[in-house]
């Protein structure tokens, strides 16, 4: 019998009598100190650079079934065999990836069988914590399944490429490149985990501002109570208003990119975020996201992240995505002299 399936099936009996007291303090509470500080104007101060840094797997993995926390005993073994893997001559591991490789016992990580990845020495640790899933809801830590007319809607999507690399297997434009590689911005939610995953919160009277590391996109969120811009206006972080719930943060988002992506699933026109930010100690930020799309899913679903001061200098640093993007460039330049190569023969 393997360590991982010997220790947790060992403690399984006993993680429904202690899950109580598995969290640790600071992300068991779930609502903001009362000692939360203030900005001159009375807000409460949610500002800073915040790491969405956590371990934890978006959903919770199949072997994890009906648990949702580990004992502390576990995730010691976790963290240890992280260190162990993860020493920064691995590939770089990005996402759930983390967690999965130390729970299945992986000796070795390799994310990538082309050239060009890069080492985990590049990338900052990871924490873990006794949560075996970020999503909260539903119970059972995973996303629900898709409607019927989400699956019909990435079939056709899946059919309109495998057609236009069927007719042009070279890339015509930029249009034909990944979103990442033609740095069309920043996403939402904010489950940014791996590199560039820093969020800075500004305040000023009347807005809340996040600034997204990764591609280096602001969300400016007017907290004044105005309606939602045009519904065809849209774009890839969609319009926010901002609310004051207690001591929570509430942001509501629509005209979100018809085809944008949240999650893994090609989204509808219809998605609505509501996300809700609130401090649960000096040293923790408590990000929760409600996903909404009828079209998409067959019920709204929600996770939290907990995050951390970001560590080191606590700065944020130009993403310059498009500056030197070469990759792009070459690619294409690449395509035409291979047709200009066929024309020729």
């Amino acid at each position: 019998m393997s360590g991982r399936i010997a220790l947790f099936a060992g403690v399984a009996g006993v993680a429904v009598l202690a899950s109580a007291c598995l969290v640790p303090a600071a992300h068991a509470q779930s609502a903001t100190e009362p000692d939360t500080p203030l900005t001159p104007w009375g807000d409460p101060d949610l500002q800073g650079v915040w790491a969405s840094d956590s371990a934890t797997p978006l959903e919770r993995p199949a072997a994890l079934e009906g648990r949702a926390t580990l004992t502390d005993e576990e995730v010691a073994l976790l963290e240890r065999r992280a260190g162990e893997l993860f020493n920064g001559e691995t590939d770089a591991a990005f996402g759930d990836s983390v967690f999965n490789a130390v729970f299945n016992e992986a000796t070795d990580f390799t994310s990538t069988d082309t050239t060009g990845n890069y080492t985990q020495f590049w990338l900052i640790d990871r924490w873990f914590e006794n949560r075996t899933s970020l999503i909260v809801d539903p119970p059972d830590g995973r996303i629900p399944p898709l409607t019927p007319e989400a699956e019909a809607r990435q079939e056709a999507q899946r059919a309109q490429r495998a057609a236009e690399r069927a007719a042009s297997p070279l890339p015509r434009g930029p249009e034909d490149f990944a979103a990442g590689l033609r740095c069309t911005g920043g996403r939402v939610p904010m489950t940014g985990r791996g590199y560039n995953s820093n969020y800075q919160i500004v305040q000023a009277p009347g807005y809340v501002v996040i600034n997204m590391e990764m591609m280096h996109d602001a969300r400016i969120i007017p907290l004044d109570g105005r309606p939602h811009g045009p519904s065809h206006i849209r774009s890839y972080v969609g319009d926010s208003r901002g609310r004051w719930e207690g001591g929570a943060l509430v942001v509501e988002t629509t005209n979100l990119r018809a085809g944008g992506r949240a999650t893994g699933a090609s989204t509808g026109e219809n998605l609505r975020l509501i996300e809700r930010f609130s401090r649960v100690g000096a040293e923790s930020l408590r990000y929760e996201f409600t996903v909404d799309d009828p079209t998409t899913w067959t019920q709204p679903w929600t996770a939290v992240i907990f995050m951390r001061p970001a560590p080191g200098t606590g700065l944020m640093y130009e993403f310059a995505c498009h500056e030197g993007n070469y990759a792009l460039e070459y690619a294409l330049r690449g395509a035409r002299m291979q047709e200009a190569e066929a024309g020729s023969n």
